[in-house]
């Protein structure tokens, strides 16, 4: 498989993970409306990788490591933001 594909699919799975996570954490009932932003999150984060990652030919495992990270960074600072809208919308 291509390296780049790779990085887009660690990037995108660091999003569903973060996600995942806040769900468990929540202890709330799954609720696909309340999921279905963070799988906008991560098909924009594989967006962004496919842009920063573009002509990596041997990434090594920080790279893998990072790209995880990065879609873990963008579901989460997605959530917080929207969370942020949320709150001064109300006020």
């Amino acid at each position: 498989m291509d390296p780049q594909t790779i990085l887009i699919l660690l990037t995108v799975t660091g999003a569903i993970a973060v996600a995942i996570l806040g769900w468990c954490e929540s202890g709330e009932p799954f609720d696909i409306k309340k999921f279905l932003p963070s799988m906008v999150r991560a098909a924009l984060a594989g967006l962004v990788s496919a842009f920063a990652f573009q002509g990596i030919e041997n990434p090594d495992t920080w790279l893998y490591l990072t790209a995880f990270l990065i879609g873990a960074g963008i579901d989460v600072f997605g959530n917080r933001l929207s969370g942020a809208y949320r709150q001064v919308r109300n006020e």
